[in-house]
């Protein structure tokens, strides 16, 4: 009788602790972002296909496993930002700024790049085309103060 009182009191006293995730999933797709500041944040499997994030700042976020895809990433700031695992393909990366930004094993095929500032990212293992991959390679430079990655080398440029 006690085991099964104490079972009890078990059970509803877990149904009343707030259980919370570390982080939540939160989707800004086809959403109108421009001058966001998501700089510094935990964004790990967040959404924001389609999006608008013209001038945005997400420097310094965690978006390890985000889908970018079809974004609009005109003049935004996504230094030092983890973008390991993420889907970037189709997203418009104009005028951005990846310095020092990580975007191992992204899927980035068809992504256009124009007027990017690379300065020690890491491309290691991201699927590009032959047109970006030129227009990267033109600009690659430094080293990647998280993986001790140069950027020209991450990117296979001869």
């Amino acid at each position: 009788m006690f085991a099964r009182l104490l079972g009890f009191a078990a059970a509803v006293l877990l149904l009343l602790l707030p259980l919370q995730p570390s982080w939540a999933i939160m989707n800004h797709s086809q959403q109108v972002l421009v001058n966001a500041d998501f700089s510094n944040q935990d964004l790990r499997g967040d959404t924001f296909n389609l999006a608008n994030l013209r001038e945005a700042n997400l420097s310094g976020s965690d978006l390890e496993g985000s889908t970018l895809f079809g974004a609009k990433l005109h003049d935004a700031n996504l230094s030092n930002t983890n973008l390991r695992d993420s889907t970037l393909d189709s997203a418009i990366f104009d005028g951005t700024d990846l310095t020092n930004a990580v975007l191992e094993d992204a899927f980035a095929f068809n992504t256009r790049f124009k007027n990017v500032t690379i300065t020690g990212a890491d491309f290691t293992n991201v699927p590009l085309r032959g047109d970006a991959l030129t227009t990267l390679c033109e600009v690659a430079e430094g080293t990647n103060p998280i993986t001790g990655r140069n950027t020209a080398d991450s990117l296979g440029c001869s």
